[in-house]
């Protein structure tokens, strides 16, 4: 890890950053023990408290792990998907709630995302997901549901949707939208969306799905796509109007 720092920035950042690049250029492998706190001081010129917090940063990411005892140190990790997909939902999270991107651009990314999935998931369906979109479905008719319980039953049963796709790549990447964007997108609109056409579109997809037709799959979820676009534009609407 040849690195030059930076002293007029953050000295534990370029370190973070200097041993993630070794990371990814595979110099350090997964399970590869890291040199020790007081090697990498000497070789980085900065105080052990410094390295320490780098390597904070990196546990943070889970890059890396650590083990206490005789044996015990910093070692690369190896990043699950699963891991991966909870940082995903969190960023994203934190972007659309701090508004830096605005509830349409959202919208549009999160359903051309399902639309990608849609013909996987139709073709590679099992009738374990069949009946978990079924039991969203009828929860979501139960008037006395919660507006909570609505919105996460939403989430559920789209999850199923990414989950019948079998592809853990498409899963990471659509765990921004399912997870992160589409709980935010329902706090906005649920004041003013129908339950009954969500239920109806959520029904539509399922019965895509039950005859294996990615088309019926994908037309459902544009058809959907537009109705939350349009309680989007009512909610700027009403907002405009106070």
């Amino acid at each position: 890890m040849d690195y030059q720092l930076d002293p007029g920035r953050d000295l534990a950042v370029q370190i973070a950053d200097a041993i993630k690049e070794a990371i990814l250029r595979e110099d350090l492998l997964v399970d590869d023990r890291l040199p020790s706190e007081a090697e990498l001081s000497e070789r980085f010129e900065v105080s052990r408290p410094t390295v320490r917090e780098a390597l904070k940063r990196l546990a943070a990411q889970n890059l890396i792990r650590t083990q206490r005892g005789a044996t015990g140190g910093a070692f690369v990790n190896r990043l699950s998907f699963a891991e991966a997909a909870a940082q995903q939902e969190t960023t994203a999270t934190l972007v659309l709630s701090m508004n830096a991107v605005d509830f349409e651009t959202a919208c549009e990314a999160r359903f051309a995302l399902e639309r990608a999935v849609a013909p996987l998931a139709a073709a590679r369906r099992e009738d374990a997901h069949l009946a978990a979109m079924s039991a969203e479905i009828t929860r979501q008719a139960d008037p006395s549901l919660s507006d909570t319980d609505f919105c996460a039953s939403d989430v559920a049963f789209h999850r199923v949707l990414v989950e019948a796709a079998d592809n853990p790549v498409l899963s990471y990447q659509l765990a921004g939208a399912v997870e992160g964007m589409q709980p935010l997108m329902n706090m906005i609109t649920y004041t003013e969306r129908s339950r009954a056409r969500i239920a109806t579109l959520h029904g539509r997809i399922r019965d895509g799905m039950a005859a294996r037709d990615g088309a019926a799959v994908t037309a459902a979820l544009s058809d959907l796509a537009d109705y939350t676009a349009d309680l989007g534009s009512q909610m700027r609407a009403k907002r405009a109007a106070r």
